[in-house]
């Protein structure tokens, strides 16, 4: 992924062109975005749950000779 100076370098970019004064605010805000989308893929992983049993498949079994 990204190494230390690459974090680095980042920072020290965002800090010229955003300015010292709107920083922690980007970063709170990154952080409550983080949260969010941490806490609904939770939600969808637990609503989109198969049941214990395993999936239901309806229809006919067809004889072996009917098959093909």
């Amino acid at each position: 992924m990204f190494g230390l100076s690459e974090v680095a370098l980042l920072l020290i970019v965002l800090i010229v062109l955003l300015g010292v004064r709107k920083l922690p605010g980007l970063v709170r805000s990154a952080g409550q975005a983080t949260r969010i989308f941490k806490s609904e893929s939770r939600a969808l992983r637990t609503q989109d749950a198969p049941p214990a049993t395993g999936p239901v498949v309806e229809g006919t079994v067809l004889p072996r000779e009917e098959r093909n």
